[in-house]
């Protein structure tokens, strides 16, 4: 009898965490297609965006808005960006601005992709973040200030810096995929 309540018990548990997955992936199309539809996010505007934050609750999931706009921070360990290894470049999933190539990401340990530069000086603003008792420096993004997370004095040769972003706020293209949309792009 301990048995079969074990195993109850477990296939509950097991259904639980299967559910739960699936909406998770549920919310990443949600987000993806909330990005495709928004006149805000461009991969070759480098306008600066300033927009309402309703707007921005329109545009953006609930999930990407409360980390980009209401300075959350998402769980450690949990970020599809945390061990991803693809060669290509990271983009801000609310404007989709250049911050990071995947050459810069390293293995910090601490539970957010981490990268030790960005892509170029106008990707990042660094701001000052007294919150919960630190003294920090916050980074957002350079086009539409999106809150990404924190840079530290900690990181690896050539910069010594660590920018530790929160995975939810960052958009992926492999390189090759790229490649071939600017080809695209520069036929016409």
């Amino acid at each position: 009898m301990k048995w079969l309540s074990l195993l109850f018990i477990y296939a509950f548990v097991i259904q639980g965490c299967y559910a739960q997955n699936n909406k998770k992936q549920d919310k990443k199309m949600e987000n993806t297609d909330k990005n495709a539809k928004s006149t805000v996010y461009s991969r070759t505007d480098t306008a600066k965006v300033a927009i309402a934050d309703e707007e921005w609750k329109k545009i953006l999931s609930p999930e990407v808005y409360y980390i980009a706009r209401e300075k959350g921070t998402e769980r450690p360990w949990t970020s599809k960006f945390e061990d991803f290894k693809e060669v290509g470049t990271y983009y801000c999933a609310a404007c989709g601005n250049a911050l990071f190539k995947s050459d810069t990401k390293f293995e910090s340990g601490c539970g957010w992709p981490s990268f030790y530069q960005p892509i170029s000086k106008a990707a990042i603003i660094y701001t000052p973040d007294n919150t919960h008792g630190m003294t920090r420096t916050e980074v957002q993004c350079g086009r539409c200030k999106a809150h990404l997370g924190h840079v530290f004095e900690d990181g690896p040769p050539p910069t010594g810096l660590r920018y530790c972003i929160n995975g939810v706020v960052l958009d992926f293209e492999k390189a090759q995929e790229a490649e071939k949309k600017y080809n695209e792009e520069n036929k016409q």
